[in-house]
């Protein structure tokens, strides 16, 4: 990851989208970066049979992209913007165009409303974290607007895990940091007592635990040349990083997606219930 250079925007003119309209701009004007907006009209986007439009395919593409052209006419000036509208599934049709346009970057709110919402990322967003290649950005997958402190950029955590891939992780996490002119820190986090059931962890033990995954992940540091503190946790993986984002005030979580379970495709075990409980915006690799 050296920078992007075409970020894709998908939006639905929900008050969540808005929101993440300044982390956009933000990221585009940091990197210079091509900027393209995506809305996808679909069948029941009119709303009433009653309306003639709502069975016309070619009005709905119009009426869609009237109103993505009257949207944000005024944040992006100064970028190079392409507005497009396309008919069909939106997590497949953003998944596509990302695959046959070179974006490096899909930037896409999550959609957390009250209680029970916040255990859902939304099935748009989910398709895309589980069918794209290239780092997708989601918002807080909170309630509440989005805190617009975390523009700035100015902390970012990377959650490591240990294996190969993980150093490849923090190597981008590392550099992404410094294009940025971000602080970068590492959080590790050990699974708690229930991934033993057998035996009841005791302070030595989870102590134990701590120091070899310590050790492993400050080799691997050495080893990439990568020079960051180092938090070691043991505990529900999630809770703990979104504990420790919260503790720092990270402005920006960097986290994997890999293979790590054939019924999960891409998506790591993780790397929902990260996005899901981060109090700031997450980018995943």
């Amino acid at each position: 990851m050296t920078g992007f250079r075409h970020i894709l925007f998908p939006v639905d003119f929900s008050e969540r989208c808005e929101g993440a309209v300044p982390f956009v701009e933000s990221m585009a004007r940091r990197f210079q970066a091509k900027l393209t907006l995506i809305s996808v009209a679909q069948t029941h986007y009119l709303g009433t049979l009653d309306d003639p439009s709502a069975m016309d395919p070619q009005a709905m593409i119009d009426a869609v992209h009237a109103h993505l052209n009257r949207s944000f006419a005024d944040d992006f000036m100064g970028l190079s913007v392409d507005r497009i509208t396309q008919l069909g599934d939106p997590g497949h049709v953003i998944a596509a165009f990302v695959k046959t346009h070179g974006v490096d970057l899909v930037m896409i709110p999550s959609h957390g409303r009250g209680p029970f919402r916040q255990l859902l990322l939304g099935s748009v967003t989910a398709k895309v974290l589980h069918d794209v290649e290239c780092p997708v950005w989601t918002t807080a997958h909170t309630g509440t607007a989005p805190d617009l402190e975390h523009v700035k950029l100015k902390k970012i955590l990377c959650a490591v895990d240990g294996t190969e891939q993980g150093v490849r992780l923090m190597q981008s996490a590392s550099a992404f940091s410094k294009q940025v002119a971000a602080s970068l820190r590492l959080v590790n986090v050990v699974p708690g007592i229930e991934a033993w059931p057998e035996r009841r962890m005791d302070m030595e033990f989870e102590e134990g635990l701590r120091n070899h995954a310590k050790n492993r992940i400050e080799i691997q540091e050495q080893s990439a040349g990568i020079d960051a503190p180092l938090c070691v946790a043991v505990g529900a993986v999630a809770d703990t990083v979104a504990a420790e984002a919260q503790r720092h005030g990270a402005d920006l979580i960097v986290i994997g997606r890999g293979a790590a379970h054939a019924t999960l495709g891409r998506l790591r075990t993780h790397a929902h219930a990260i996005i899901r409980q981060s109090p700031c915006p997450v980018l995943s690799i």
